[in-house]
């Protein structure tokens, strides 16, 4: 059964290494046919939408892009990914090249769920955060904290396959209430 991504963070999902490292784990049932959820994930270009973080991801090639996030504060954070291991429908993993300002590496794998419920996407997360413990500190106050987007990144990957949109809380765009309209 996949972990529930409303779960607190416990050593189940989020587990701090000695030299510095956190892994994070979730996973979510999502209504659709694993294939079509691989697709969708295999194209670097298709996470720009569910991550709220990702400024661009530019794709390099088939196995490698270049990403560019937004860290604490606003500073940029770059690095080029390579794909090191592709199982079409059922699992992709990836790592940072040598030498990037954040090392990461992580799968995404995409399970057959119980019969008729869709399919289980489990994703694992290890990554080394600038700046140590203050690193981490400083994301979890800026909301960049991995464990927390891995969690809404999951969310609306779930929105937009059952869906076809991500909801927001943003209301519409347009004259606010105390502005004037022009006759």
């Amino acid at each position: 059964m996949p972990t529930d991504t409303d779960a607190p963070i416990t050593p189940a999902n989020l587990v701090k290494q000695p030299g510095g490292q956190t892994y994070v784990s979730r996973a979510i049932t999502i209504d659709r046919p694993r294939e079509e959820l691989y697709a969708f994930w295999r194209n670097p270009k298709n996470l720009q939408r569910l991550m709220d973080n990702v400024e661009r991801i530019d794709v390099i090639d088939e196995r490698r892009s270049h990403w560019v996030v937004k860290g604490p504060a606003g500073a940029d954070i770059e690095w080029d990914s390579l794909i090191v291991e592709d199982q079409p429908g059922r699992r992709i993993a990836w790592q940072a090249d040598e030498g990037a300002q954040v090392a990461n590496r992580g799968w995404v794998e995409f399970r057959d769920g119980p019969p008729g419920r869709g399919t289980e996407v489990h994703a694992l997360i290890e990554y080394d955060a600038p700046g140590g413990v203050l690193g981490r500190l400083i994301a979890k106050l800026f909301q960049r904290e991995p464990n927390t987007q891995t969690r809404r990144e999951l969310r609306r990957f779930k929105q937009l396959m059952e869906t076809g949109e991500i909801t927001t809380s943003e209301g519409p765009r347009g004259a606010g209430r105390h502005e004037k309209k022009e006759a």
